[in-house]
């Protein structure tokens, strides 16, 4: 399973999110690398696929699903919802049901 986690460095939202990506996997019994990729400036995000910081793909489809990728592609932060939470990483929970998704294919 190739796990990925693309961010900016100025994103105070992405070491959350790579903390939770962690806990996800080890709760799903998944051993897998996190790779973590740095985007660099505006330029790398149409060719990074960059949704905002942080995006998390999983066997190369975003967390959220492929639907994810048409609101575009966007050099800021990004962020997500689950039920009535609303912050600038996904929950463990959410992370959980992409692993799970993704697994099962």
């Amino acid at each position: 399973m190739k796990v990925e986690l693309y961010y900016f460095d100025d994103c105070p939202s992405w070491q959350q999110a790579r903390e939770n990506l962690q806990e996800a996997l080890q709760l799903e019994k998944i051993s897998a690398e996190i790779e973590t990729i740095r985007v660099a400036e505006a330029d790398d995000v149409q060719l990074k696929r960059f949704i905002g910081s942080p995006t998390i793909r999983i066997d190369g489809i975003d967390i959220e699903g492929v639907a994810a990728e048409l609101r575009g592609y966007a050099y800021g932060c990004r962020v997500y919802t689950d039920g009535d939470r609303t912050a600038g990483w996904p929950s463990v929970t959410q992370v959980r049901r992409a692993l799970q998704r993704e697994h099962r294919h």
